[in-house]
């Protein structure tokens, strides 16, 4: 059995590839749903013996299955933002800890000590419905960064403008994350020049603006924050961690997720880094559900990588065409 100790002490690639491969014979044994999959394309469970041998789940089978590997009691279930009308995906979560350890060892590697910082959030959108695991996990960092000035915003914008500028202008370090729109809608009511703040921006427009490219964006909200950089989450609701970029959006893994890119033509073979394809993802912290998603967004490996399959850094490029728009950090071309 895979242990949480296994998952987040992860150290090098080999060790990864080893874990990740005990990880596929588990789910493939225990998710009925997986091992159906994995019959279809005929895959022989004894003969995958490295990461890209491995079948990965379309990501729509969260839309309408059960995807779990395991009869534990469901303790949470994480439901994904989508438009009227569309069918939203859900998580079904027996071990909410391991979201837990997953995303609070991210952030410290990351970006160090939660306590360092006062964390604001603008996500309107996520905080208007029920099930986000985006709310679940800022909700925690908030709480766990023991300041008095951390919490949530909704539309209270010259609420937030006010403590923006007075916490920045203290010296205090401060994580501004909020959903794309309001975060446009904020800089359109005030123009700062933030010297002590992160910008992180999760998620598109929600249906409130249109999109636009990621350059573009970035360079307005750069210039509406004051600030160098703006920085990003990759999540997903059929996920238990995130990959961040600290910029430019250049986005690295934890030590217990990858990324590879899969042919968009041929979904069963991979491209060389720096080539476009469909973003498939390994993420460990889904033991009890899926930990191989090959979803609908469009990337690329950094062309510096030595092979596809090692860890590295990564580009979001937009979404397949046809695909609804939803879940965070998805722009479209």
């Amino acid at each position: 059995m895979i242990s949480d100790q296994d998952i987040f002490t992860i150290s090098s690639h080999k060790q990864f590839e080893k874990i990740a491969l005990k990880v596929f014979r588990f789910q493939y044994e225990n998710n009925l749903v997986y091992q159906e999959f994995c019959d279809f394309l005929k895959v022989d469970k004894q003969s995958v013996k490295s990461l890209q041998q491995i079948p990965f789940l379309p990501i729509q089978f969260f839309k309408n299955h059960n995807v779990v590997s395991n009869t534990n009691e469901i303790q949470e279930t994480f439901i994904s933002s989508g438009t009227t009308g569309v069918i939203t995906s859900k998580h079904l979560v027996t071990d909410v800890s391991l979201y837990e350890q997953s995303y609070r060892n991210a952030f410290s590697e990351f970006y160090g000590n939660i306590e360092d910082y006062v964390v604001l959030a603008l996500l309107p959108s996520y905080l208007e419905r029920s099930g986000s695991s985006l709310i679940y996990m800022v909700k925690d960092l908030i709480e766990l960064s023991h300041n008095e000035n951390s919490g949530f915003y909704l539309n209270n914008y010259d609420e937030l403008i006010y403590k923006l500028i007075e916490l920045d202008n203290a010296g205090q370090n401060v994580i501004l994350i909020g959903v794309t729109y309001a975060l446009l809608d904020l800089i359109e009511k005030q123009k700062f020049q933030l010297k002590n703040t992160i910008v992180m921006e999760t998620g598109g427009m929600k249906g409130k603006r249109k999109e636009m490219i990621r350059e573009e964006l970035h360079e307005i909200l750069c210039d509406g924050f004051g600030v160098q950089t703006i920085h990003s989450e990759y999540g997903m609701t059929e996920l238990l961690s995130q990959a961040y970029s600290l910029g430019n959006g250049i986005f690295e893994c934890p030590a217990w997720m990858q990324i590879l890119i899969r042919d968009t033509e041929d979904a069963l073979t991979y491209v060389n880094n720096g080539k476009t394809g469909g973003i498939n993802v390994i993420d460990l912290a889904n033991i009890n559900s899926c930990s191989f998603i090959a979803t609908q967004d469009l990337g690329k490996k950094q062309p510096n990588q030595a092979a596809y399959w090692q860890a590295g850094s990564f580009e979001v490029l937009g979404r397949f065409d046809n695909s609804d728009i939803r879940g965070c950090n998805l722009m479209v071309i």
